[in-house]
């Protein structure tokens, strides 16, 4: 979303990560995703390091205002909600507590948000910041593990702030189904041509 929104065309592989290409682990040999290779042949592997590269590139609307609160907000997601939503989402894989008890112990993380929410349109104010955008998708991957559940929660602001993002026409620009580098394609981004490899 941060690359689209700064207007950054880039390429586009799609990988299965059980099959990593050998030029992926050669640029990143942690293997992870996403990996964003500058022109310039600089090497970002971290998600929030993208984004800051993005919008250090061009901020249309001023995302990075208040880039600190952002940072802040990022590092408790990634520190101490993500590994909680990986608990809940793989609940099997942790077995010492239930799937319900996995997830009792993510509600404080949402109850923080929404009290948030309550207060502002957006995390930082009334119109979007980097910590919207940051923080988006962890929720997205938590209200889709029990869609009807996630609705029925007592976090109002929360649902429409998740609403309104995945409504938003940034989202859905970026979100189309790639066809995966790993069959031979890539595709321009965000406009989404394919090409073959």
């Amino acid at each position: 979303m941060a690359l689209a929104y700064s207007g950054i065309e880039c390429e586009l592989r799609e990988l299965v990560l059980r099959d990593k290409p050998a030029d992926m682990l050669k640029h990143s040999p942690k293997g992870t995703v996403p990996v964003l290779i500058t022109t310039s042949g600089e090497v970002l592997d971290e998600s929030s390091a993208i984004m800051l590269w993005a919008l250090e590139q061009h901020d249309p609307d001023d995302w990075l205002q208040n880039q600190a609160a952002s940072m802040q907000l990022i590092k408790h997601n990634d520190h101490s909600f993500k590994p909680l939503l990986d608990r809940y989402k793989y609940a099997d894989r942790y077995p010492e507590l239930s799937a319900a008890e996995h997830r009792e112990l993510t509600l404080p993380h949402l109850e923080m948000l929404n009290q948030r929410l309550h207060k502002s349109a957006f995390l930082l104010g009334d119109t979007i910041r980097l910590a919207d955008t940051a923080l988006f998708p962890f929720i997205r991957q938590y209200a889709f593990v029990d869609k009807p559940w996630f609705d029925e929660l007592p976090f109002t602001e929360l649902q429409q702030w998740l609403n309104g993002l995945l409504d938003a026409a940034l989202f859905q620009t970026v979100m189309p189904k790639f066809k995966l580098f790993n069959d031979g394609y890539s595709h321009h981004f965000p406009s989404g041509q394919q090409k073959t490899t």
